[in-house]
């Protein structure tokens, strides 16, 4: 199986508040987040995230907790190279979007996208913002305070972009 996530910032004090995280400690929301990732992928499966991992230098011991052949498509907090999350244990690192199963365009930020265009566009980087809608007919985004701190599989997108949620 395939999941997606963004925006998990592990080991961030910061976005507890930025974001209303319901954590009591970044300790507690760490853990909670691998429990439950780990409850949805197993070893075999795949993970995007699509940006911001964390930023304090943390972020590698939890890496190495989480289940899966994880990619990372890089977002504006990721900032150490690209070797430094390989070596932390992503199969691969991108700066840039990437193309995913010919049709949808893995991001963290969220791309200009319109029904004339044969794309559509998973992201994160919005978080929990009103001004952006968690699902249109071409976009998902796959911010951690919109899927429940839980990586969404391809195929749970896929099924609410068709059935309209």
């Amino acid at each position: 199986m395939v999941y997606f996530i963004a925006d998990t910032h592990f080991s961030e004090k910061a976005i507890m508040q930025y974001e209303n995280r319901p954590f009591e400690s970044i300790e507690e929301m760490d853990k909670e987040m691998v429990s439950r990732w780990n409850h949805i992928v197993k070893k075999e499966d795949s993970v995007y995230l699509l940006g911001d991992l964390g930023a304090d230098g943390k972020e590698a011991s939890v890496l190495s907790q989480l289940n899966g052949d994880k990619y990372l498509v890089k977002g504006n907090h990721d900032t150490k190279s690209n070797q430094y999350y390989r070596d932390a244990g992503f199969c691969e690192v991108y700066d840039f979007p990437i193309i995913f199963k010919d049709f949808w365009i893995l991001s963290h930020q969220p791309l200009y996208v319109n029904t004339n265009m044969p794309y559509a566009n998973l992201f994160g980087h919005v978080h929990g913002s009103p001004i952006f809608s968690t699902f249109s007919k071409q976009h998902y985004c796959v911010s951690v305070e919109r899927i429940q701190y839980t990586p969404i599989s391809f195929e749970e997108i896929v099924i609410t972009i068709k059935s309209g949620g």
